[in-house]
């Protein structure tokens, strides 16, 4: 006979009693900026589609793959390691809200391939993120460090992952959208930037209240250990952007990107930044598409990255009742 497992008592969160108020601002952020792909009109796009080449498409459709690779782990493994080592249940929170949207983003993909490609080019899409080298060595990397027993290198990572391994993708959207082509795409970018903004730096938040109560040895060797990963990957990513970029001719444009949000990345962590350019150098139209405050269109319209719930009130007994104008025009309607 087995024996019955026995638990001690379990605490309900309550967040009226919240230990960290981050916590609460970030739950707060993320729920108020909700959104979902379905609500983006991505076939008002093909029309712009027809008249891009096939060095374009290839471009899209690869740099989609590889960030949908990108979000799947970040939604899976990514976030599941990142749980484990949560401190207090609203942490726990958000960090669940975070792993639910990156599954949203990752699945947004799927919604603008299921629009604009064949089901055999969306079969290519998958076999190619599947195959391609430096996009499976920076999955695999990250992947790696996300079961790493060390929670701060998996902290590391993840703000590594989501401020700076995504934006070689991101800059094709934000390219063309700033020429005025697939701006419906691009707003479902803008959407997953926006919320990219606040995972990365709340994660990088966390790292660094953790990384405060370090010894100054312990201190030095994990910075070591993080600019040692950045340059790790920021020389596959190099690779990467050269095998997408270099039959269009805008690798050294994308590069200076890169170097932006890999100081950006650095900047989340608490950590100096390692690149010498700045906003100022990045391409000005890709630099105005980043910002995610272009576009506001209200729930039952067309969503942008300025996505607004309506505001709700309660019925009551006057909104009911009928008064003598009213009641003459409802007659009037009727006797047309």
């Amino acid at each position: 006979m087995t024996e019955e497992k026995k638990f001690s008592h379990y605490d309900a969160i309550n967040w009226n009693k919240v230990i960290d108020p981050i916590d609460k601002a970030t739950w707060e952020k993320l729920t108020e900026q909700f959104w979902l792909d379905t609500r983006v009109p991505i076939s008002n796009d093909l029309k712009d589609w027809r008249t891009l080449s096939s060095v374009e498409h290839k471009l899209y459709d690869h740099v989609f793959g590889g960030l949908t690779m990108l979000d799947t782990l970040q939604s899976q493994d990514g976030m599941a390691s990142l749980l484990d080592a949560a401190v207090t249940p609203h942490e726990r929170a958000v960090l669940n809200n975070i792993k639910f949207m990156e599954s949203v983003h990752a699945k947004s993909y799927s919604s603008i391939f299921e629009t604009l490609d064949s089901p055999a080019e969306i079969d290519e899409i998958f076999d190619w993120a599947g195959d391609d080298e430096f996009l499976q060595y920076k999955a695999n990397k990250i992947n790696s460090i996300y079961h790493d027993p060390d929670q701060l290198k998996r902290k590391i990572a993840s703000v590594f992952l989501e401020t700076f391994l995504f934006y070689s993708g991101f800059y094709t959207p934000l390219y063309f959208a700033g020429h005025n082509k697939m701006e419906n795409v691009a707003e479902i970018i803008k959407l997953i930037i926006r919320d990219e903004s606040v995972h990365g730096t709340y994660i990088g938040y966390k790292f660094q209240l953790a990384f405060r109560k370090l010894d100054s040895k312990a201190q030095e060797d994990l910075k070591s250990w993080a600019y040692d990963i950045l340059y790790d990957l920021y020389s596959n990513e190099e690779k990467y952007t050269h095998e997408l970029y270099d039959e269009i001719g805008w690798y050294d444009d994308v590069i200076v990107f890169l170097h932006y949000n890999g100081n950006k990345a650095l900047m989340n962590l608490g950590l100096d930044a390692l690149f010498p350019e700045g906003a100022e150098d990045v391409n000005p139209v890709v630099m105005n598409g980043i910002s995610t405050s272009t576009a506001n269109h209200d729930f039952f319209s067309q969503v942008g990255n300025g996505y607004r719930l309506g505001k709700v009130e309660d019925l009551s007994d006057d909104d009911y009742h009928v008064g003598p104008s009213k009641q003459k025009g409802l007659e009037s309607d009727d006797n047309k």
